[in-house]
């Protein structure tokens, strides 16, 4: 029994010393309030996107779900509504889609006559390609989100002391930016097995980490401010498009050790809404804090080639 007790004891308090090193999440201590402010959320329909807009809508802001799903989006916005804040607005925008970032521009551009904040939330790791024949995980993670970010970037300007928030990943730790394979091929990786739709996510997550690098040193003394994030290691929909057996293995790791979505949005929400922040703009946050990235990450010769060569890729240049 003795032998039992302490089995089971090493192993709660094992799972407490992992929850708490690894997993836990600070919360966004911020009051403000946003009333009259408008605010993009890629991807908000589900995960740590919608537990992003609903806070926002609470704080009184004008928050534009731009999100593929039409169905889930409305869905959500519905829920978000009910905070009180009739001012939730589904835009449809499919980031697989370069066509669909440019007309999702356009339509916010007729009808919205600010930006406040830019929260580049929306993310997948998947095989496959998109419409303009990327890697899927690239194109969606990164040169969707760039050229969104690119096309918005004067009406973030007008309004200053504006936001640009881009969520990243620890992951970016493990990614690397290979221009000849890119040329090549139109994606960071040269095939679509498991570890190569793996690598692409940390590849994508290292673009995340650059372009907000890149933007900070070209955006400096405009009053815009950008920040890239981890917001922990959280269970969402991020991997519905892995295969079930894989699904079948992480499901229960995720629900027993991963934080919700909740938890998820506190940093994001940091970024967003923390003042004093804006001498970091550039940097980057985990935990409602500074976070220290990898050496590929402080690069501001590959941050400023990966700029150069996503103009192209995109048609902005």
């Amino acid at each position: 029994m003795s032998v039992l007790f302490l089995s089971v004891a090493a192993a709660v308090w094992f799972y407490v010393a992992v929850y708490y090193v690894f997993f836990r999440s600070s919360r966004c201590c911020s009051s403000a309030q946003l009333n009259g402010r408008t605010v993009i959320v890629t991807g908000s329909n589900t995960g740590i996107g919608k537990a992003t807009a609903l806070d926002l809508a609470q704080r009184g802001a004008r928050v534009i779900l731009a999100c593929r799903n039409k169905e889930k989006a409305e869905a959500a916005a519905f829920d978000i509504r009910r905070t009180g804040n009739s001012q939730v607005v589904f835009m449809h925008l499919d980031l697989a889609s370069l066509k669909s970032v440019r007309c999702f521009a356009e339509t916010f551009l007729n009808s919205e006559p600010r930006l406040d904040v830019l929260v580049n939330n929306a993310g997948v790791m998947a095989s496959g390609h998109t419409d303009d024949g990327f890697g899927m995980t690239f194109g969606v993670n990164h040169l969707g989100h760039f050229l969104l970010t690119n096309l918005l970037l004067d009406r973030l300007r007008q309004c200053g002391r504006s936001r640009v928030v881009t969520v990243t990943a620890l992951l970016h730790h493990l990614g690397t930016v290979d221009f000849p394979l890119l040329d090549a091929t139109k994606d960071l990786v040269s095939g679509q097995t498991t570890r190569d739709v793996f690598r692409a996510y940390c590849n994508s997550k290292l673009c995340n980490v650059l372009f907000t690098r890149e933007l900070a040193n070209r955006l400096e003394g405009s009053g815009v401010t950008c920040y890239s994030l981890h917001p922990g290691v959280v269970y969402t929909e991020l991997c519905r498009n892995i295969s079930w057996w894989q699904r079948l293995l992480l499901t229960p790791v995720a629900r027993l050790f991963f934080l919700d979505p909740e938890a998820g949005s506190q940093t994001v929400l940091h970024c967003v809404l923390q003042q004093g922040i804006e001498h970091l703009s550039g940097r980057c946050f985990s935990n409602c804090t500074l976070l220290e990235v990898g050496a590929k990450g402080r690069d501001d010769a590959l941050a400023k080639k990966l700029w150069e060569v996503s103009e192209r890729l995109t048609g902005i240049s």
